[in-house]
């Protein structure tokens, strides 16, 4: 099936507005200089009918102006429309250019979960001996170094004080003493070194045997948290009530920001697969009916359609279309369908 082959050769002015850098007027170059024109035949008293002749020449020069910068002709050819862009427009529009090529994509299995703390690095903390709690040290939350002090208790048996101590740097996440009250052998604290937290994922029976120990997650949560870890344990035995396992994830967690209680999603990969050629997600774009990409060739961005097979949320492997090593845009294709989209209304015009 034929179509038609525009070229577009396009001025970084209208890149900006793609982009929303320029704001006002949406007019273009050529539509000022047929209003100036307008304006001088106003002034001269140009206002009485034109000859067929004046009618022609001044038809004439207003596809001249309105091809200046857009330069349009209709070609047969077996691919859609072309973008011919000014180096300055391709710098405004942020493009970047790779060679399509073969490349492993990973397949995921999506889990959700929530962050808990590393329970080998966290610590239930307790009296030596029964007694009165004469002082408590700390809160919740509370950052605390390995011997600092956490609570006083004077002992019922030598009536003597001593230091509830800390046996870890970490911080405290549970308390459940108060100056006055009876100290035994239940814990008075929870300390936890966060440095590190576990993330509890839900494996339900149909993805029974998918997940394994050593496998990669990547672990993410509302707004921009994102983080890689390793799965370190799958439990051998399903809840009760959920039917599920639990899949761990260790995830380091040095700034703080994954805090127990968290909820949050896993793509877990679970296997690879290797394609012929791949792009990026970023390079595909829905243009009319078709998925395409922008390849370039010989200074020009032709408009290419292409069939898309598997896609691992990173990048999508192409089956028919494209071939490896033909250089595509893989960053600001988006701008580029913009602009094309207002070649396509001007021609219309």
């Amino acid at each position: 099936m034929n179509t038609t082959k525009r070229y577009l050769i396009v001025v970084p002015a209208l890149i900006a507005l793609a982009l929303g850098a320029c704001g006002g007027s949406n007019g273009s170059p050529h539509l000022d200089e047929q209003g100036h024109e307008h304006e001088d035949r106003r002034s001269h008293g140009e206002n009485a009918p034109h000859s067929e002749s004046e009618k022609h020449e001044e038809g004439d020069r207003h596809e001249t102006d309105k091809q200046s910068d857009v330069d349009t002709h209709d070609e047969e050819t077996a691919h859609g429309e072309t973008l011919r862009l000014t180096p300055e427009a391709r710098d405004a529009a942020g493009l970047t250019i790779a060679p399509a090529g073969p490349s492993t994509l990973v397949e995921t299995l999506l889990l959700y979960g929530a962050v808990v703390p590393n329970a080998e690095r966290t610590r239930a903390v307790s009296a030596r001996f029964p007694g009165m709690v004469r002082s408590v040290d700390v809160s919740i939350g509370d950052r605390v170094r390995q011997g600092a002090m956490l609570a006083t208790v004077e002992s019922n048996e030598s009536l003597r004080t001593f230091a509830v101590t800390s046996p870890l740097d970490g911080t405290v996440i549970n308390r459940f003493t108060n100056p006055g009250e009876q100290a035994d052998r239940e814990a008075m604290f929870v300390v936890a070194d966060l440095s590190s937290v576990w993330v509890d994922l839900a494996l339900y029976p149909r993805d029974r045997g998918r997940v394994q120990v050593g496998q990669s997650a990547q672990i993410s949560a509302e707004g921009p948290l994102s983080a890689l870890g390793k799965v370190i344990f799958v439990s051998p035995m399903s809840a009760r009530e959920t039917q599920s396992q639990t899949a761990r994830v260790l995830l380091e967690n040095v700034d703080g920001i994954w805090t127990p209680g968290l909820n949050v999603q896993g793509h877990v990969a679970i296997g690879e697969f290797a394609v012929s050629v791949a792009v990026p997600d970023a390079a595909l774009q829905q243009i009319e009916d078709s998925t395409s990409v922008f390849v370039e060739h010989n200074g020009e961005l032709e408009v290419r359609p292409v069939r898309v097979g598997r896609n691992d949320g990173r990048n999508a492997e192409i089956l028919e279309g494209l071939k490896a090593g033909e250089s595509v845009v893989v960053e600001g294709s988006f701008v580029l369908k913009a602009e094309l989209g207002k070649g396509e209304a001007e021609h219309g015009h």
